[in-house]
């Protein structure tokens, strides 16, 4: 039996790499230099030239990491090298909690040493070429120490408290940790931009002025209580703007980069704030939160059956089932059913864009936020035109061209 596992799980892995390439090779084939009409505006001559260059370096640049990834981890199973990882942590640890965070360490920490070389390449290479990057060398080394003590710390903790929760509680181990998992969700969402964003990014209340005040008149209008209004020097790291929403209740926060006060018009940025607005009017935040939270229960009480059988351990060359062995091989077989979870969650999330959208167009934003769309793809080069398919599997948003017909 653990024979024709081995085989199924590297089947999972090949297919998905196949099904990555193809949906490459299509969106490679549907890149032209012809735009449709609505977006012709975006790029002069110049700048499409260079937003070219930037999506075929991209393209190149994803083909070799993605196919040295893949080679790594079939080269992970074929000369069982989770075996060999588990037979070093045990070689140092004779405690369930502590074999697995040698074991997961072990692996995490390889993994960001075969990865760095690729970072440090698309970061000051990439994307120094075409002026997006703005990261000093000590800014990079300080976020991979920041992103190892935060992996530590929380990544480590979850694991311990995730064994500590299976060794105590038997069948009800799925019900207990999906609560735990979930209410460790339900904070970070709540919390992550008073607490992890400040280890990364300086953030800071919005001036009053022109645009502060633009935003709380659009507020009132709205019937939106905003008491949560900052700016993140997003300059710091890159010259791609954004804003995000995070939050609900009192802890319910705007964030505005300073790239993105810089590139767009007062009334403009209005705009993008109205479609944040829009996510939250129309409860997209909770459904999604919902969703996410119901996903994840299905997840805990499949993965409750699985964790102790003998074949997954043995399908990866260990004599014995483990907490951290058994749950590599869940991941991987249950990659197709996360894959179809995803699209159906990519489809509901393109709808409550256009929700935003629609609500934003509601305040007479419309023009107002198109415009904003058309600044914001230009100034990161984004691709106007992918294929259909490449956009249905992997696209949380509609395309700018779908958002500008929508709105229009």
């Amino acid at each position: 039996m653990y024979t024709v596992l081995f085989w199924i799980i590297i089947a999972i892995l090949v297919l998905e790499f196949i099904l990555e390439k193809v949906l490459d090779r299509l969106n490679q084939k549907n890149f032209s230099t012809q735009l449709p009409d609505e977006v012709k505006d975006v790029y002069d001559a110049e700048k499409y030239k260079k937003h070219q260059e930037y999506f075929w370096t991209n393209q190149r640049f994803g083909t070799i990491t993605g196919t040295f990834s893949f080679v790594v981890i079939m080269l992970m199973f074929f000369l069982f090298g989770f075996h060999f990882v588990d037979s070093i942590a045990q070689n140092f640890a004779t405690h369930p909690i502590l074999i697995a965070l040698l074991f997961f360490g072990i692996l995490y920490i390889c993994n960001e040493i075969i990865s760095l070389p690729f970072e440090i390449y698309h970061t000051f290479v990439i994307e120094q070429r075409f002026e997006f990057n703005k990261t000093t060398p000590g800014t990079f080394i300080a976020d991979q120490f920041k992103g190892l003590a935060l992996t530590t710390v929380l990544g480590g903790g979850i694991v311990a408290l995730l064994i500590l929760i299976y060794q105590s509680t038997g069948e009800y181990f799925w019900l207990l940790g999906w609560g735990v998992m979930g209410g460790i969700s339900i904070f970070m969402m709540m919390f992550y931009s008073n607490l992890i964003v400040p280890l990364f990014n300086k953030q800071k209340p919005l001036e009053a002025g022109e645009l502060r005040d633009a935003i709380e008149d659009f507020c009132k209008k709205a019937g939106f209580k905003l008491d949560n209004l900052y700016v993140i020097d997003g300059s710091k790291r890159s010259t791609k703007a954004n804003a995000y929403f995070s939050g609900f209740g009192p802890k319910k926060r705007i964030v505005l980069y300073d790239t993105l006060i810089s590139s767009l018009t007062t009334e403009e940025i209005v705009a993008v704030l109205a479609h944040e607005i829009g996510h939250y009017k129309k409860k997209h935040t909770r459904t999604m939160l919902v969703l996410s939270l119901l996903n994840s229960g299905v997840l805990f009480y499949i993965l409750s059956l699985v964790l102790d059988n003998r074949d997954f351990a043995l399908a990866l060359g260990c004599s014995e089932p483990s907490f951290h062995i058994n749950i590599i091989v869940f991941g991987i077989l249950y990659a197709p059913i996360s894959t179809l979870l995803g699209i159906g969650i990519n489809i509901l999330s393109r709808k409550n864009e256009y929700e935003a959208d629609n609500f934003a167009k509601s305040y007479g934003l419309a023009v107002a936020l198109g415009n904003a769309l058309k600044k914001l793809s230009k100034d990161s080069l984004s691709n106007l035109n992918p294929h259909p398919a490449y956009v249905f599997f992997s696209y949380s948003h509609p395309t700018l061209l779908q958002r500008l017909r929508n709105l229009k």
